[in-house]
């Protein structure tokens, strides 16, 4: 979105938000295109600025359907707010609606075709886990394992983090690093009391139990809290999709961009995660996200408008500005897939 004078409008341009009157009545809605005559008519109204959407405003390509993420999310805000320590009836719930997450992502068009756009945001324990949930879900379907397996992995994603709930510390909004180590050492026990609270209920599976106990372990022996590093195939997915979500988010550490954290899963491939598993996950993730405003090796700041399939670090761009910071009006398209000497050098974003 993008709020500009009149005479910088050249029509067709589509509002971000409604153009109101002084009596607050609605001259033109959210989304009504600018024709010229529209235009003409705003001058005589004198009204100087207004609000229009960006040509990368599109939404990009979602795992899940906006009105279906909102939905589920609400459900199992619904369920682990009110769950209490070993009062586990109401989490069977989440069985279904980890089969509800999977059947919506595989009835979408050429899922295993897309790259997704998932974009640095800040997030609760609901919506990271939905997140984890979709995202080893997508994972998992790519790697084409069974389906009685990624049911399991749906619903271990779900209740991944039941732990945190059981701390005996406040934590929230705390960079890991700058707890003390008792209290570090009571945030590390989460997957302990997670796995404590359910390892004897019948509807959850051993997959599942083990994707609560062991998702912050890494194959190095380097996670935590059993220090393991014999890691089944379920869990190593849920590991990947998890650091990542962490990361974008800014969960328990600083939060980063989505391209650092491919490069941080990158350079930790066959050390830390598994090679297959990273290499799986990193072809349907856009490196640089529907929106993401970009300065590339020409000097040039431009615009993430689309994803190139089997390429997500080479998307396509719209020029926005040139080398010396003037305003390119006329949006130019560069596809990186097809101008190989560009390249994007950093990301502008806040």
């Amino acid at each position: 979105m993008r709020r500009k004078r009149l005479d910088e409008l050249e029509g067709n341009e589509i509002l971000a938000k409604p153009i109101m009157a002084e009596d607050f009545c609605i001259i033109l809605p959210e989304g009504a295109v600018l024709k010229p005559g529209y235009i003409k008519k705003l001058r005589e109204l004198e009204i100087q600025k207004v609000y229009i959407k960006d040509d990368a405003e599109e939404e990009g390509i979602r795992i899940l359907k906006n009105e279906m993420k909102e939905e589920v999310q609400e459900k199992i805000k619904d369920i682990l707010e009110h769950h209490t320590y070993h009062h586990n009836e109401e989490l069977m719930q989440l069985c279904e609606t980890a089969d509800n997450i999977i059947v919506s992502i595989v009835q979408e068009d050429e899922v295993a075709e897309q790259v997704f756009d998932v974009k640095e945001r800040s997030a609760d324990i609901y919506e990271h886990s939905l997140s984890i949930c979709t995202l080893a879900v997508l994972t998992a379907l790519k790697m084409n394992l069974d389906k009685k397996m990624i049911h399991e992995i749906g619903v271990g994603c779900l209740l991944h983090d039941i732990g945190l709930r059981y701390l005996a510390i406040d934590y929230s909004g705390e960079n890991l690093s700058s707890l003390s180590e008792a209290d570090m050492a009571e945030f590390k026990k989460h997957p302990v009391y997670g796995y404590s609270a359910l390892k004897d209920e019948t509807w959850i599976s051993d997959i599942g139990k083990s994707i609560i106990l062991y998702h912050h372990e890494r194959l190095d022996g380097s996670g935590y809290p059993l220090h393991a590093s014999s890691l089944t195939e379920a869990i190593q997915i849920v590991n990947v999709c998890d650091t990542f979500d962490e990361m974008i988010c800014g969960i328990g550490c600083r939060k980063v961009k989505v391209y650092e954290a491919v490069e941080y899963l990158k350079t930790f491939k066959n050390i830390k995660f598994g090679a297959t598993i990273v290499d799986t996950f990193l072809k349907f993730i856009a490196v640089y996200p529907t929106g993401s405003r970009v300065r590339t090796n020409e000097g040039e700041v431009a615009v993430v408008i689309r994803q190139n399939k089997e390429f997500p670090e080479r998307p396509v761009l719209r020029i926005v500005e040139d080398k010396y910071g003037k305003r390119v009006e006329k949006g130019v398209l560069k596809d990186l897939i097809k101008i190989h000497h560009v390249f994007i050098e950093e990301t502008l974003d806040d």
